[in-house]
């Protein structure tokens, strides 16, 4: 019996290490919150006592967590907040809802809901219900008389069409102080008219990704309070340990309350998964900051690897172009934000950016960004002060030429895909703009893998797991062509499975402690109920997680869950 036993060891497994050689093991063994040793079946089982706690994979998969480089996961904890209305199939279903809603509800008191559709998509809204059409107010305030009734839009990104439609009764379109005489400010909010009277109708449609009126005309109405945070992290944390995550970056940034919300998760030990924010700046008091002295002052807690320990740490900012008339009318709520869990007033004037991040690279202040158009003023940063070492990143990837590639291999800046959006929803549409015989430069991760740019896999939270992602890596499957586009960038399972590891932990300078089972690193991983390596193509987006270790600890287990 060995005198210093491990506290955990899975054995009878197919151990997909993920280190450098793509080794594959039969146990592993854990003590403490690291992994103690990896190897055979027989050589692990030498450091097992009478307290240790073994799992028998039983010869399935085993992995080390998955880490999700772009995934708003607090968002999916949000969802069963407000009721839904789904299984409706036409209108007098939501209504039959909406009146069992206001019969519970006080007079006077608000009833919200969750749009209209079928989640995590909402799609061919109102075409799901059997008129075509949404609701009226005056059919809403029929069955809800004494109650302001607000039909929640979606959040644009889980779709990605256009528009975002939300319904409100007479009421609610009152205590919003929309009249016969109320003009729409924006061309991206259009509140309908009804046919004959020409009076508004209670529908209304946004050409948008991000919900402007529930965020301004209807901040009255019940939001997401704090402990509605917290509880969703909770629910989130438990919903993505069940497909193998066990970390998360969340690169688009995080807001204060989103932080705070984290925070009592964590001192309460209730994390179940590592989470990496990346800080959101709320820009709207002086209408010219001082960069310089602003930077400097954050340096010291958004600087290198920023404030906090290998359960919860905040570093770098987010950025991105401007405010444009529709975030000035959402920041309108803050510092609410509903379910962008950022600040909608983070963007920077364009004649402005390089000053802005010239100040965080001399500050060492890891800068994130959605979108490809940011290289040309990362290349003009580097040039005075070198961004090397520091890992920018840019994020979304969609297309991207060779000679891009090089360039940001050259600086060190990392990236993270969306697949889901860019190869499975969009990857037809975008290939009809640049050309058929473009489409390699589609999400090409095959070229800027060879081109040494690191990549780590996303989901953007729809769905939350990251298999599939790995599937559309590997597959490049498009829905609606029901076909792959850009085949030649495809990916191996091993290098797909690698991005989504090793891929997400050098994201936030952590490949050292955690993306591989190895010894020494953090204890996190996953025995799966399918082979990433060897199943069927198309099995691979539907793989699960049997046993979720964090930090040591198996928080989640399917045949408790079932």
């Amino acid at each position: 019996m060995t005198d210093n036993p491990a506290d955990l060891v899975v054995t009878n497994g197919k151990i997909i290490t993920v280190d450098r050689g793509d080794s594959l093991a039969e146990a592993v063994a854990v003590r403490g919150n690291r992994i103690a040793a990896v190897g055979g079946a027989a050589e692990i089982s030498t450091l097992t006592g009478p307290n240790t706690r073994v799992i028998d994979a039983g010869g399935k998969a085993v992995i080390p967590g998955l880490i999700d480089g772009h995934s708003h996961m607090d968002r999916e904890g949000l969802k069963p907040v407000f009721p839904s209305l789904s299984g409706c199939g036409s209108i007098d279903d939501v209504l039959q809802r909406i009146k069992a809603l206001a019969d519970k509800a006080a007079p006077g008191e608000w009833v919200v809901t969750m749009p209209i559709g079928e989640p995590p998509y909402y799609w061919d809204t109102p075409n799901n219900l059997r008129e075509k059409r949404y609701p009226t107010r005056w059919e809403l305030d029929e069955v809800a008389p004494d109650n302001p009734v607000y039909i929640r839009p979606i959040w644009g990104y889980w779709r990605h069409i256009q528009p975002l439609d939300s319904v409100a009764n007479s009421r609610a379109l009152e205590l919003a102080g929309i009249d016969s005489k109320f003009q729409s400010p924006s061309e991206e909010i259009e509140f309908e008219r009804d046919a004959e009277s020409g009076d508004y109708n209670g529908v209304i449609h946004e050409w948008t990704y991000m919900p402007i009126a529930e965020l301004s005309y209807f901040a009255m109405a019940p939001g997401f309070t704090h402990d509605d945070r917290v509880a969703g992290i909770k629910r989130a944390m438990t919903i993505l340990n069940s497909t193998a995550t066990t970390s998360v970056l969340e690169e688009h940034g995080a807001a204060r309350d989103l932080i705070q919300a984290y925070q009592e998760v964590n001192q309460a030990g209730a994390a179940s998964v590592r989470a990496n924010l990346v800080f959101s700046p709320s820009w709207g008091g002086p209408e010219k900051p001082d960069y310089e002295k602003v930077l400097a002052s954050w340096g010291g807690w958004l600087g290198g690897q920023g404030l906090g320990h290998d359960m919860l740490r905040v570093a770098g900012m987010y950025t991105e172009y401007g405010i444009s008339l529709e975030s000035a009318l959402r920041s309108k709520s803050s510092p609410y934000n509903g379910w962008s869990g950022f600040n909608y007033d983070c963007g920077v004037p364009r004649e402005r950016m390089k000053e802005f991040l010239l100040e965080a690279a001399r500050n060492k202040i890891r800068v994130c960004t959605i979108t490809i158009n940011y290289l040309d003023l990362y290349e003009e940063v580097h040039r005075e002060v070198p961004i090397d070492g520091m890992r920018w990143v840019i994020g979304h990837l969609d297309c991207v030429t060779e000679d891009q590639a090089r360039r940001i291999a050259d600086m060190g800046v990392v990236m993270t895909t969306h697949t889901n959006r860019y190869i499975y929803k969009q990857s037809h549409i975008t290939r009809d703009e640049i050309g058929v015989e473009n489409e390699h430069l589609i999400v090409p991760l095959r070229m800027l893998l060879d081109s040494g740019v690191n990549v780590g896999l996303a989901t953007d939270n729809v769905p939350t797991t990251l298999f599939y992602p790995i599937w559309q890596t590997v597959s490049r499957h498009n829905m609606h062509l029901k076909a792959p586009v850009g085949l030649g960038q495809r990916l191996g399972r091993e290098d797909a499975l690698r991005c989504a590891t090793m891929g997400g932990a050098y994201l936030t300078f952590e490949e050292d402690r955690k993306g591989s089972i190895e010894d020494g690193k953090l204890a996190d991983l996953a025995v799966l109920t399918d082979d990433p390596l060897t199943c069927a193509e198309d099995d691979l987006k539907d793989i699960k997680a049997e046993t979720t270790i964090v930090d040591g600890r198996i928080v989640y287990q399917r045949e408790d869950a079932q």
